[in-house]
């Protein structure tokens, strides 16, 4: 896997910077996207959002969350009756 790449952002009126690997960048890009956000404003609703975490790790997680939930929604529904 690629080395992160770390890129500064404005957060709340001041400037933080977060390490991601490329493919995180391009989720975040993407997520962004669907929303019609720039990612910086992605960023900080995760930084707003994650308590403890570090953004990096918060970002990471978000971008996991995004995609699971995305997964499962396009994942056919079992007829009735049949387990799956």
């Amino acid at each position: 896997m690629p080395a992160p790449v770390k890129r500064s952002v404005t957060i709340a009126g001041h400037r933080t910077s977060i390490s991601l690997e490329p493919e995180f960048w391009q989720a975040l890009k993407e997520i962004a996207g669907t929303t019609g956000r720039p990612v910086a404003a992605v960023i900080a609703e995760i930084d707003s959002a994650r308590g403890d975490e570090g953004l990096s790790t918060a970002a990471r997680l978000h971008v996991l969350r995004f995609y699971r939930e995305r997964a499962a929604r396009a994942a056919p529904t079992p007829p009735a009756g049949v387990q799956s």
